[in-house]
């Protein structure tokens, strides 16, 4: 990554914050997702709850691999759960199910990425030690997650902001929940991605969200030495294809999607994987091993 993007690719980001870390000023720049401006008293309520002890994030493999798992439809019928499974590290997003899709994307998980929206509901994975790591959108993100680390109830003003359901609880131990810094969302948005910076108009601050996929995916890069993909790549062309592995939407839904910019999303993957910084394990990026 420092070599493709030397000028833009800074190698000192703390992927999680943590109880009594000397914060950068760049996580109080912006609002949420890109950072906490405004919400110092907010955000070290939250840390304070966390345990003392700080954790090695990094394996001490002498070679630690990472394999974000993706919920793309290109996953159905590819039969490469044990695959999946022999990583260090593996990354799933959001509310992407594990039981009955086990043969076709494995059941090992050693973090789950998510906002209160996108988090499972029903928790099924089954490795005791699964991170949850919450990304924040938005202040009342901070109280949702308040409740779930001390197995509290979310109040009813505060579910009134929320656009859909959140899970009532995580079924984790308080030593598991990290908080992603907002600058690894700015290192993906605003450096990699070359979006503009956020900024503030009379209707609200302008921004260019990544996806959590692309997101997980830098985030990886400071977790592990080596980093793969599996399950990301949407195929416009194929509007009846299925969306997900795991329902029944189709391909053609992605039209109406306006919040991210999928294409500049892919090329910078496609722009990783020809570089041979990541590898696409099943092709939806950029496929090395397809005959056309």
């Amino acid at each position: 990554m420092s070599a493709l993007f030397p000028e833009r690719y800074k190698t000192d980001i703390p992927p999680f914050l943590r109880k009594n870390d000397v914060l950068s000023k760049a996580v109080f720049r912006y609002p949420p997702p890109f950072g906490f401006q405004s919400m110092e008293r907010k955000l070290k309520e939250v840390l304070g709850l966390f345990p003392e002890a700080a954790q090695e994030e990094r394996s001490m493999k002498s070679c630690s691999r990472c394999v974000v798992v993706g919920s793309g439809g290109i996953m159905r019928g590819l039969q490469v759960g044990q695959l999946l499974n022999q990583f260090d590290v593996v990354i799933r997003l959001n509310n992407a199910p594990v039981s009955n899709f086990i043969e076709d994307i494995g059941n090992k998980t050693t973090i789950r990425m998510s906002y209160p929206e996108g988090s499972p509901k029903s928790w099924d994975d089954i490795d005791p030690k699964t991170l949850f790591v919450a990304v924040i959108y938005k202040t009342v993100d901070f109280n949702w997650l308040k409740a779930m680390i001390k197995r509290e109830t979310v109040s009813l003003w505060d579910r009134l902001f929320f656009w859909q359901g959140v899970p009532k609880e995580i079924p984790i131990g308080i030593s598991q929940f990290r908080i992603l810094n907002p600058e690894i969302i700015s290192q993906t948005a605003v450096d990699l991605l070359q979006f503009s910076e956020p900024r503030w108009r009379f209707w609200g601050w302008d921004q260019n969200v990544p996806t959590l996929g692309v997101t997980a995916t830098v985030l990886a890069t400071y977790l592990c030495d080596e980093v793969s993909l599996a399950g990301f790549g949407y195929d416009l062309t194929q509007p009846e294809a299925p969306l997900h592995y795991y329902e029944n939407r189709r391909m053609d839904a992605m039209k109406g999607e306006t919040m991210h910019n999928v294409d500049a999303e892919k090329q910078l993957l496609a722009k990783l994987v020809k570089a041979g910084v990541i590898t696409d394990l099943t092709g939806g990026i950029h496929c090395s091993f397809c005959e056309n």
